[in-house]
């Protein structure tokens, strides 16, 4: 069925906040559940954790190749490939029978996450110039507030009808979008012509499989051992190759003269620490809440009730989040992303120390997300304030993808940490946890740092950045 020009937007961004929230809530739907998913297919803390780190990593790399593929052959086009593919591994997923193919599964959902920077472009072509950055404001919240509601939904769908409906569910729910895109999205006016360029996207892939393994399995390889250091001088080694392709590049998948920006660059720096630390507190805060108490510290939580007991984050950064846009104007969306900042710090500085009773989780979770609402969609609005309105989409795509990265780093990290922190039971000690969250103050404080460095916020005036002709495209 062809798509319509419906003439009303509200129609498109309905559609779209459904797509970025169906796969926002994939994201983080299934963290709770890792402990259920491990017991139930027999695998390893470790092993599990790549449920959720395999999506991250995919998300990494499909988002800019899509991303790409879009804006050549066609916004909605590739935003329905990429939601069919998303629910054919909802449907892999729902059937795995081993760990294996579940984490093969996650890794094909990964197509998915080229909705974001799709949704964006789409937004960017449809929506008079005015309206591009508050309307990317809300997309970006809705985003962000998917994630949290994710963990929430976890619990009950697991508890009434079981782990492998985490994957059901959104199938139908990708499936009925699908068909939503198809009718109502129009397809995109512009086009830019070129061509991909594959090994770009190699070499993004290969250095972030090199860089993500040896973090994961470290301490049971050895943080010494050939392969480990192997690994992680083959990871230095194709970033390097990475960025030289993508400067070189007349088609780059990330536009590494864009990042030359100081407000670019120090934006998404601190997106890169903000999706690390969001992220692990996604994948391991519920875990933590799910520990028996016999190990000495948890609370025993069914699924469901770690899911509610996250529920302070979730309500915070939603009503933070919906009044970052109004807030811009008087206090501006730099000094959002320095206090957002200086509040993950306390909130990650709360857990580690204080983590005994629910309270304080429920605490150090609720002001995690005061400091994400007030990040989140300012990061957001700083990338769109900076740039030219025609690059819009390709910048906020690629600031949700470094956030992506991030939190594949991020959740690596935190595994290692975890699972080297073993009791002679079999549980997770509590060092682990600390140990984390200790991390999460060092990229919280890290990002106060960044945050301050970004310049004042102005819509630019300043010339586009020169692009290739189409002649040197089609070369």
């Amino acid at each position: 069925m062809p798509a319509i020009r419906s003439g009303n937007p509200r129609v498109t961004l309905a559609v779209l906040a459904t797509v970025v929230a169906s796969f926002s809530m994939l994201q983080s739907l299934v963290s709770p559940a890792l402990p259920v998913i491990q017991h139930d297919l027999h695998t390893t803390p470790g092993t599990v954790t790549w449920v959720f780190t395999a999506l991250l990593l995919s998300v990494s790399v499909a988002t800019p190749l899509l991303g790409r593929i879009g804006d050549m052959v066609g916004k909605e086009r590739t935003l329905f490939i990429a939601l069919a593919a998303l629910a054919i591994g909802c449907l892999v997923a729902a059937l795995a029978p081993n760990i294996g193919v579940l984490i093969a599964a996650r890794i094909f959902q990964g197509v998915g996450g080229a909705v974001f920077p799709l949704a964006f472009g789409i937004i960017r072509d449809e929506f008079p110039a005015e309206r591009v950055p508050s309307v990317v404001g809300v997309v970006s919240a809705i985003i962000a507030a998917g994630g949290g509601l994710g963990i929430v939904l976890a619990g009950p769908i697991v508890e009434l009808l079981g782990w492998r409906w985490l994957f059901w569910i959104p199938m139908a729910v990708v499936a009925v979008s699908t068909a939503m895109v198809r009718r109502y999205v129009p397809e995109s006016p512009n086009r830019v012509p070129g061509r991909i360029d594959w090994l770009a996207a190699a070499f993004l892939s290969g250095w972030l499989i090199a860089l993500l393994l040896p973090l994961s399995t470290g301490r049971s390889w050895g943080w010494g051992s050939l392969r480990t250091t192997g690994l992680f001088g083959l990871a230095v080694v194709l970033f390097a190759g990475w960025i030289t392709v993508e400067l070189r590049s007349r088609n780059p998948l990330i536009d590494m003269r864009m990042m030359r920006r100081p407000a670019v660059w120090t934006t998404n720096l601190v997106a890169l620490l903000f999706g690390a630390a969001m992220f692990a507190v996604y994948a391991f805060v519920p875990q933590f809440l799910q520990i028996p108490k016999a190990a000495g510290f948890g609370f025993g939580a069914s699924v469901t009730k770690a899911g509610l007991l996250m529920l302070p984050m979730l309500v915070t950064m939603a009503v933070v989040g919906s009044l970052s846009g109004p807030l811009a104007p008087r206090f501006g969306a730099k000094a959002q992303v320095v206090s957002g900042s200086a509040l993950s710090l306390v909130a990650a500085l709360i857990f580690a120390e204080f983590h005994d009773a629910q309270w304080q989780v429920a605490l150090s979770t609720a002001l995690f997300g005061v400091g994400l609402g007030l990040a989140y969609a300012a990061m957001t609005s700083l990338i769109v304030q900076n740039v030219p309105r025609e690059q819009t989409g390709a910048a906020t795509g690629m600031n949700a993808n470094i956030r992506t990265i991030g939190g594949s780093i991020g959740t690596a990290l935190a595994s290692s940490i975890i699972t080297g922190h073993i009791q002679p039971s079999g549980l997770p000690a509590e060092a682990g946890f600390t140990d984390t969250f200790l991390l999460l103050s060092a990229f919280a404080a890290a990002a106060v740092v960044l945050a301050l460095a970004i310049p004042g916020t102005r819509r630019t005036s300043v010339a586009p950045i020169t692009q290739p002709s189409e002649e040197q495209l089609a070369a």
